[in-house]
């Protein structure tokens, strides 16, 4: 699942008329460098959720996409925009478009810029086998977020720590390995499919599940950027 549906207010005025996914990166829009990732990776099939300019997004890319030579990847959309006028959150987001996904999906917002990043098949499948609900790869703490979100265990898991507590915290890269179970009882109580449209984030339910040692984590030291304002998205358009 891709997430697409944000508003993008820190990058205005770049994103009154162009929804953040959309702007491009070296020549190509931010959303095409994960679906060429995904689909080299032999991902058959992709759901992106939309909200602002929502139209814009599937217009662009359809419901079939050959990109680069490579498989061609299925798209489908939740348009939260079009069905309930705003944006859902992302667990709100993931919760409606659940019906779309299998028991075990990726996640990755469309507005962060990870190019070396490969969605390895084996680390999907070593996490399908897994009692783990939630797989994070975690980054170095970027200077617009000098305090992280999580910890990393030595075993390999992420960990909710407190805000007294001393030990290192790293950066959510947004992209994650996630099971369809985790949005369920007694992790969430949005009902199955989300027909209400109800808003909620996802942290909570992550740090739910870390707290009884459900989610595992991995540190990755590629290049990585949360394009979140127009001079980030500058400085990344030199190759």
């Amino acid at each position: 699942m891709l997430l697409a549906a944000g508003r993008g207010e820190r990058m205005r005025p770049l994103t009154d008329a162009c929804p953040k996914p959309l702007l491009q990166v070296q020549g190509r829009p931010l959303l095409e460098w994960h679906l060429r990732a995904l689909a080299a990776a032999g991902v058959p099939r992709v759901c992106i959720n939309t909200a602002w300019l929502g139209e814009q997004i599937s217009s662009h890319f359809g419901t079939q996409a050959i990109l680069g030579g490579r498989k061609q990847l299925s798209i489908s959309y939740s348009h939260e925009g079009r069905d309930f006028g705003r944006a859902l959150e992302t667990a709100g987001g993931i919760a409606r478009a659940l019906p779309q996904l299998g028991p075990v999906f990726w996640l990755v917002a469309g507005d962060v810029f990870a190019p070396d990043f490969t969605f390895p098949h084996a680390a999907a499948q070593a996490f399908a086998r897994s009692s783990h609900l939630a797989h994070l790869w975690l980054v170095p703490n970027p200077p617009h977020h000098p305090r992280g979100d999580f910890g990393l265990s030595p075993e390999g898991l992420a960990l909710n720590l407190g805000a007294a507590d001393p030990g290192p915290r790293y950066t959510y890269s947004t992209i994650a390995l996630l099971k369809a179970e985790l949005f369920g009882p007694p992790w969430c109580d949005i009902p199955a499919g989300n027909p209400q449209g109800l808003a909620a984030p996802l942290a909570p339910l992550l740090r739910r599940a870390m707290d009884a040692g459900r989610v595992a984590a991995s540190l990755y030291t590629g290049r990585w950027t949360d394009v979140g304002t127009p001079e980030r998205l500058a400085a990344l358009q030199a190759p």
